[in-house]
């Protein structure tokens, strides 16, 4: 076990960093903020160097070979491994063979990326009928930095922290963690996050090492930010990925519809720099946006880019900056060009094939209840049968609410008992 120094260095570094990036760039643009007009604003060149160019908002790349793509790797088929090597994790629950893969697959617009996803595979034979069951545990990575990725914080030996891989592992299922936002840390891009999920089940299955079999059963599920990755992958599996065995998604506090979340994360609270994140996130992926930038939203996204969930939510702390503030377009959600973006990355769109198991809290203050409940209804509606769990609480109550009968929810896909017929709704 970790001590709490060898915890709190990384915590107070993100921290520092954090407050000290923010308070600069409030200081910058305080004038402009509703409510800061005293704030002391100092010359922008102090702060940073303005550079309109999309190359200087995407993340730092990491200082390691291994995620550099070989040559023409664009003309190998998605989920085609590209490297692999073994890692050393640290102690776990359950001992595992941890493996590290580079996997060639498709970002939003159809292009070819490189993505990166970490293989668990407890060391214990499989003794159950059938090949062994895969989960892909979609990780609600919420950042925007290439440190933030779980691949990296598997390596530096966290594993043990990500509660969501501890109950399937111990059940001697493996399990896929996929660095689902893609090489640009492209945040809330749901086609992006749906394409690498997809491609990290292929090369999972398709790892002669690992013991799997190409025709696992194989369940997709993910919380919050990973909830989004986990519906495209649903939705896109059909005309993307058809060969895989999915036999279902479990989706949890899913924020549905970015457009919703204008109006309860926006500028409005804490939230709000998780909210801006997410809009740099898209941006990477549809780098149109960039375009509408004013010199605040192109200092923003230069000082935020390497952001964890923490040096966001700190941003939002100290200083809840509309998204309108990084643009001198007003209304640009009304732009048809934004509209299209926002609808493109709205789950509900399309039909999941396999069952779902979706859950959400009443009382959300950020991730609205009608969002779940909107998309329960378009996938109904599409025939998709879908069990819908309401729990009382927020986001982060919930989180641990419904993980007892999620993973009940997945035990019985894996068992290959009759699939679900027809939808349900339990709770409210």
């Amino acid at each position: 076990m970790r001590s709490w120094s060898a915890i709190g260095r990384p915590i107070r570094k993100v921290v520092a960093l954090g407050a000290v990036t923010c308070l600069g760039f409030v200081a910058a643009v305080g004038a402009a903020v509703p409510g800061m007009a005293g704030a002391d604003p100092v010359p922008a060149t102090d702060v940073v160097h303005l550079v309109r160019d999309p190359a200087s908002v995407m993340p730092t790349p990491l200082d390691d070979p291994f995620y550099s793509p070989p040559p023409d790797f664009e003309k190998l088929g998605p989920g085609t491994v590209l490297a692999a090597r073994g890692i050393d994790i640290g102690p776990e629950p359950t001992p595992v063979t941890a493996t590290e893969l580079l996997i060639r697959s498709t970002d939003a617009k159809g292009h070819p990326v490189p993505v990166v996803a970490t293989l668990l595979v407890p060391v214990a034979p499989w003794q159950g009928s059938g090949p062994r069951p895969l989960v892909a545990d979609n990780e609600a990575i919420d950042s925007l930095g290439n440190d933030c990725a779980p691949s990296q914080q598997i390596r530096k030996g966290l594993a043990a922290d990500i509660h969501s891989v501890q109950l399937p592992l111990s059940k001697n299922y493996a399990v896929i963690v996929p660095d689902h936002q893609g090489p640009r840390q492209a945040y809330a891009a749901g086609r992006m996050a749906g394409h690498a999920v997809l491609d990290s089940i292929r090369a999972a299955v398709h790892t002669p090492e690992s013991g799997l079999s190409p025709d696992a059963p194989t369940v997709v599920s993910g919380y919050s930010g990973g909830a989004i990755a986990t519906g495209w992958a649903a939705q896109l599996a059909p005309e993307y990925a058809g060969e895989l065995n999915l036999v279902g998604a479990v989706v949890g506090g899913v924020p549905a519809d970015f457009g919703m979340l204008i109006n309860t994360m926006n500028g409005a609270n804490a939230a709000a720099g998780v909210f801006l994140a997410a809009t740099l996130g898209l941006a990477r992926e549809y780098p149109e946006i960039m375009a509408l930038f004013n010199d605040n939203g192109w200092r923003l996204s230069q000082f935020a880019k390497d952001f964890c969930f923490l040096g966001a939510a700190l941003l939002g702390a100290l200083a809840p900056i509309p998204a309108e503030m990084l643009t001198d377009v007003p209304h640009p959600t009304k732009l048809p060009m934004i509209r299209e973006i926002l609808a493109e990355n709205r789950l509900g769109t399309a039909a999941p094939r396999v069952p779902v198991f979706m859950y959400h809290g009443t009382n959300e203050v950020w991730v609205p209840f009608a969002g779940a409940e909107h998309l329960y209804d378009d996938w109904c509606r599409l025939g998709v049968p879908v069990h819908f769990e309401a729990y009382l609480g927020e986001h982060i109550i919930v989180n641990s609410a419904g993980v007892s009968a999620a993973n009940s929810w997945i035990d019985q896909r894996f068992a290959g008992g009759p699939p679900p017929v027809g939808c349900t709704k339990v709770g409210k």
